[in-house]
């Protein structure tokens, strides 16, 4: 098949990608020159384990180009695929979908013999519709279908599950554009993996129901954990036992700052939109984002009340600040919360992040990068632990303590024992739901 990805952002190309693995001939299109330049001496943009080796592999097999010319891309392409950006609009919560409908209408012009042209991006309920009527009014002439193909992905393991998904969802309006999906997806009908096919609005729907479910999950161990907080329980145990229960699951039971990154904020906002413009009140998911952003002020206040009220003068060591660990990204993530509110206390921050640099120098002024937690340790009146990364989960606690001013650890994912703290010489330990 000939594949044309429209978007080389996160999940443009990790998607062209994987699909030029699977055997297909794919055109990874952008409008930033810069971009492409990079792509095509092997840069990678972005921080994703596994990615800049398939690409290499692909390019090199021949499958896999990069181009800035869209109508050359989506001539005589089988597939179209929009996988450019949705971003909360300013003001409403709603999803902007002016970058979607700007594609469509390009695509519009460039299309050449039948094409399915297929919405990869998170769009609300009703978009390819909208997509159809847009490519039909710029080109009345074009034999084409749209088809709604939500990804799931999670940043850092993307490429596995691209290869080995839960699910393919497809949303599709006509048998000619199912053919054509499914030739595409033949790779995993092959080895079974289910491929759910429904109608464009169901599919669409599945992508904000699964995020505002997951969403959900998290959010509610977090107020659990305020609760354990005051009654003496320990919300990991609570998370355990809670999770054995075959109907619930331990996945997305780990308490912690708050959820940030790409997809959770964005698409939890743009469906209580949809229902508010439906007049049907989500008041769950609406609940979710508020007590959300509440969790990551109850993180500024566990800090400040490690040091004794009051951050001005303090150093403080934040270990972390990406979303989530095996990722560059740093959009909605807790450190934008908390990080400010340190040094906007008069604190002195110094932060380690294996790959949050890059973003997080713009995004976060006025801290101090160094190299590892040893050396942002120095001196420090409380060590931070605010993104998981493997890095930070077995390090040398009894040195840690022996460099810093008043070993103070504040614990926000709960990756080491309390004990074992007080053992190294850790004066306090606070963790999140434990009570």
């Amino acid at each position: 098949m000939k594949i044309a990805m429209i978007g080389t952002g996160y999940v443009g190309l990790v998607s062209g990608v994987c699909f030029s693995d699977f055997g297909h001939d794919v055109v990874c299109v952008d409008k930033d020159p810069g971009k492409i330049d990079k792509l095509r001496n092997g840069e990678v943009p972005i921080y994703e384990p596994g990615l800049d080796a398939l690409l290499d592999r692909n390019v090199k097999a021949g499958r896999l180009s990069f181009s800035t010319d869209l109508a050359e891309a989506v001539k005589g392409a089988d597939a179209v695929f929009i996988a450019v950006g949705t971003p909360t609009r300013r003001g409403d919560g709603h999803a902007d979908l002016s970058y979607v409908f700007a594609a469509a209408e390009e695509i519009a012009t460039a299309l050449d013999g039948y094409t399915v042209v297929v919405t990869k991006s998170t769009v609300p309920v009703g978009t390819n519709r909208q997509v159809r009527q847009v490519i039909r009014k710029t080109n009345p002439q074009a034999d084409f279908d749209v088809a709604s193909n939500p990804e799931f992905l999670r940043e850092g393991a993307a490429i596995d599950d691209f290869m080995r998904p839960d699910r393919v969802v497809v949303g599709v309006q006509s048998d000619r554009a199912r053919e054509v999906m499914e030739q595409i997806y033949r790779p995993l009908y092959l080895r079974h993996f289910p491929i759910v096919v429904t109608d464009l609005e169901s599919a669409e729907m599945i992508k904000y129901a699964a995020n505002a479910f997951l969403a959900t999950k998290i959010t509610f161990i977090n107020e659990i954990a305020a609760l354990c907080e005051r009654v003496g329980a320990d919300v990991k145990e609570v998370a355990r036992g809670v999770g054995l229960d075959g109907r619930i699951g331990p996945k997305f039971l780990h308490a912690g700052p708050g959820f940030g990154g790409s997809c959770f904020p964005k698409d939890t906002r743009a469906l209580a939109r949809i229902g508010q413009d439906h007049s049907v009140p989500l008041r769950i998911v609406e609940s979710v984002i508020e007590v959300n952003e509440h969790v990551k002020r109850r993180m500024v206040e566990k800090l400040e009340d490690l040091c004794d009220g009051s951050f001005n003068g303090r150093t403080v060591a934040v270990l972390g600040v990406t979303f989530k660990p095996n990722t560059d990204d740093m959009r909605e993530a807790p450190a934008l919360t908390i990080v400010p509110a340190l040094v906007g206390g008069g604190a002195k921050v110094r932060v380690v992040d294996p790959q949050g640099r890059k973003e997080g120098e713009a995004l976060l002024p006025g801290v101090k990068w160094v190299e590892n937690p040893y050396q942002a340790a120095k001196g420090a009146h409380l060590l931070v632990v605010l993104t998981e990364w493997n890095e930070f989960r077995a390090l040398d606690l009894k040195r840690l303590a022996r460099k810093m001013a008043r070993p103070r650890l504040a614990d926000l994912r709960n990756i080491y024992d309390p004990r074992d703290a007080k053992k190294a010489g850790f004066e306090a330990y606070v963790g999140v739901g434990r009570g």
